[in-house]
């Protein structure tokens, strides 16, 4: 297994998964682009839409400072495609159900629901520079605001 990626301006190792739109995401293919890569626990889950819905939103202006997004889940590319085309998001999520990239990034989580220990995916956000180097993390993220902040980071590396 590859090492984390999570200290800062560590090289993140290319990887592949399957995402929405019959596409394979490989960071290779973004060379010289800034990547969002955040990480969400459920499609169609509260949260999840509206981190979702914040960032289709700003698209526009991630597009204007050379960025490209991406959201991940364990969900299914089946799920993914149904909840990209409720929210008419404008960009691809990327399928991760036996947690690869999950794992690659450290995101699995042991968490409280409903008074029980699950484990799930802790919403997390990667920026990744245009060199393939992780530039910023946000772990255990709270939606409201979140998008935005994001944004801010990325118009400053533009």
């Amino acid at each position: 297994m590859a090492e984390s990626p999570s200290a800062l301006n560590l090289n993140v190792p290319d990887f592949s998964a399957p995402m929405t739109g019959d596409k394979t995401f490989n960071l290779s293919d973004y060379q010289g682009k800034t990547v969002v890569i955040y990480f969400y626990p459920k499609d169609n889950t509260p949260g999840c839409t509206t981190e979702g819905l914040h960032f289709r939103d700003l698209y526009p202006q991630f597009q204007a400072a050379n960025t490209e997004i991406f959201g991940i889940s364990r969900d299914s590319i089946r799920s993914h495609e149904g909840f990209k085309a409720k929210l008419d998001l404008p960009f691809e999520l990327i399928s991760d159900p036996d947690e690869t990239v999950c794992n690659l990034f450290d995101v699995m989580k042991m968490k409280n629901m409903y008074g029980k220990q699950v484990r799930g995916v802790e919403r997390t956000t990667f920026i990744i520079d245009g060199n393939g180097k992780l530039v910023k993390e946000w772990r255990g993220v709270k939606v409201p605001g979140h998008v935005d902040e994001v944004l801010e980071f990325v118009k400053a590396l533009a």
